[in-house]
């Protein structure tokens, strides 16, 4: 098979998948995994797929990736992360946490806190907390996500409007490099990520350097209506005049090496 019918079926077995792995590509067509880790660059400096660690998608503005998927997705980076956020949080703090498999690493940092009280849309999120008997973990009403435990709807929307919490941690599928728009999939999760916005006194967006430049279909509102950005690479340029101009506090997490 030459290179440019095999980047060409690469494309496609990504776009089937949605994700894969350098090993996975390289054992389906037969090549080293160095010869797999060139094809990506290749193909990602073409705009044709994004480059992950040990890994590669094809991003879609209409469909998330399978949560399974998104919760190895950059993980180092997420854990960076959350760690950074969990410093910042202290004990006896009220927050909200929202969907997301970023603020759910968030959330498992925070466990060796004391005192905290926690409203979330997000079953893991419960489940993670649950056994802390200092913490109160109060779950949303409405309607159950299967595929990540979710909660969204009109009952989610008009529970979180309830409450006036010290903490949003907020987590993201997409940034737009220019304009700083946030961008998720679903109208109904992104209504409660507003009114989660609407009632925190602080806003923490935790968002990985992948999230810039992902394209998602339902517009959330804007970076500069955060607080602070924790990522682990600097945001392009029109992001950063963004939230200079925004006053908004950029947090630099790096991956332990």
């Amino acid at each position: 098979m030459s290179q440019e019918i095999r980047h060409e079926n690469i494309v496609l077995y990504i776009k089937e998948k949605g994700y894969a792995t350098i090993d996975e590509l390289s054992i389906h067509f037969n090549v080293t995994p160095q010869t797999i880790r060139r094809d990506i660059n290749t193909l990602a400096n073409l705009n044709k797929i994004r480059r992950h660690h040990g890994g590669a998608s094809i991003d879609s503005s209409t469909t998330n990736m399978a949560y399974q998927t998104r919760q190895i997705l950059q993980l180092e980076e997420k854990e960076a992360i959350a760690r950074r956020i969990a410093a910042e949080i202290p004990n006896h703090a009220s927050l909200f946490i929202n969907i997301g498999t970023t603020t759910e690493t968030v959330a498992k940092a925070l466990l060796n806190h004391s005192g905290l009280q926690v409203i979330t849309n997000n079953l893991n999120v419960a489940s993670m907390l649950k056994d802390k008997d200092d913490f109160t973990v109060i779950v949303a009403g409405g309607s159950v996500r299967s595929r990540d435990g979710g909660i969204i709807g009109e009952a989610t929307l008009d529970f979180i409007n309830q409450f006036r919490v010290d903490f949003g941690i907020v987590g993201i599928s997409g940034i737009d490099p220019n304009d700083g728009s946030l961008l998720d999939y679903d109208y109904q999760e992104v209504r409660v990520a507003q009114s989660i916005i609407n009632n925190s006194r602080n806003v923490f967006l935790a968002a990985d350097s992948a999230k810039f430049g992902r394209n998602a279909v339902v517009r959330l509102g804007s970076i500069s209506q955060v607080d602070r950005l924790f990522t682990d690479r600097l945001p392009p340029e029109p992001i950063q005049t963004l939230l200079q101009e925004n006053t908004v506090e950029l947090t630099l997490c790096s991956p332990v090496t």
